[in-house]
């Protein structure tokens, strides 16, 4: 049975939407016509501008708090979401967090922290949200990942390997949702212009983008479109897939995705 193309009242879950890369996604789906539940884990002020942003480009929503560290906060507010806003025809799985520093000085409150909210509280997301759109038998899931889960980056171990069981987790999930006719994807961001690499130090960019072969960051509109295509786009047919926007990054670092 092919996926119809969403229709005008189509509803989304996006979490860690109140800034960079989710907060793109929130607004580009509100452009579509999606009403929006824009989640945040500390930043209401910044969330509550967010919902604002997406009402001023059409769309609808809400914001609801969750710290997606928390499996059992992150199952709740998929649950929340569908109460409060109606049946979920996407979830984007943004949220996440960096606890930077070598394997030989992490701690371990350093590598749990980071895989909780970048692994575990996806988990339990994308399960609660397949327990409900497989009873309508409709839906999307897209995860976002990192090109540091393919090719590492000093200091982010835990980063690197939570973000690559994010692509197993997507793979598996994607052959068992088919029959249920919902698809599930992965986007696997390379150097993005946002707050957080704006910290970098003018060596850091430099080093970053003399591997880049488009020589530039990509701007979370970039990924943001790209979530839309997976997910809220005609796409159905599409599932299973970890797709990379990184300017040529890891085809220049002899690294693919495919399945």
């Amino acid at each position: 049975m092919a996926r119809s193309a969403p229709q005008p009242g189509s509803r989304a879950l996006v979490t860690g939407a109140s800034r960079g890369i989710g907060k793109e996604i929130a607004l580009r789906l509100a452009s579509r016509g999606f009403s929006v539940v824009v989640n945040y884990r500390a930043s209401a002020e910044h969330a509550e501008e967010v919902l604002e942003a997406v009402r001023l480009r059409g769309g609808d929503g809400l914001v609801l708090q969750a710290d997606l560290a928390d499996p059992v906060q992150a199952a709740q507010l998929v649950l929340r979401a569908e109460q409060e806003l109606g049946p979920l025809d996407l979830l984007v799985n943004n949220a996440g967090i960096t606890r930077d520093r070598l394997l030989v000085q992490m701690t371990e409150e350093d590598w749990e922290s980071a895989w909780m909210t970048n692994l575990m509280g996806a988990r339990a997301a994308a399960r609660t949200a397949l327990g409900l759109m497989s009873e309508r038998g409709s839906g999307s899931i897209v995860n976002v990942s990192s090109v540091v889960a393919a090719i590492g980056n000093a200091g982010q171990a835990n980063y690197a390997a939570a973000k690559a069981a994010i692509h197993g987790l997507t793979r598996d999930l994607a052959v068992r949702a088919a029959a249920w006719n919902i698809s599930v994807n992965c986007v696997v961001p390379g150097y993005i212009m946002t707050d957080a690499t704006a910290q970098l130090s003018e060596r850091q960019r430099e080093a970053w983008l003399s591997r880049i072969p488009m020589g530039r960051p990509a701007t979370p509109a970039e990924v943001a479109d790209t979530v839309i295509f997976l997910g809220a786009d005609q796409t159905g047919y599409i599932t299973g897939q970890c797709l990379a926007v990184d300017g040529g990054l890891l085809a220049a670092a002899g690294f693919g995705l495919a399945s």
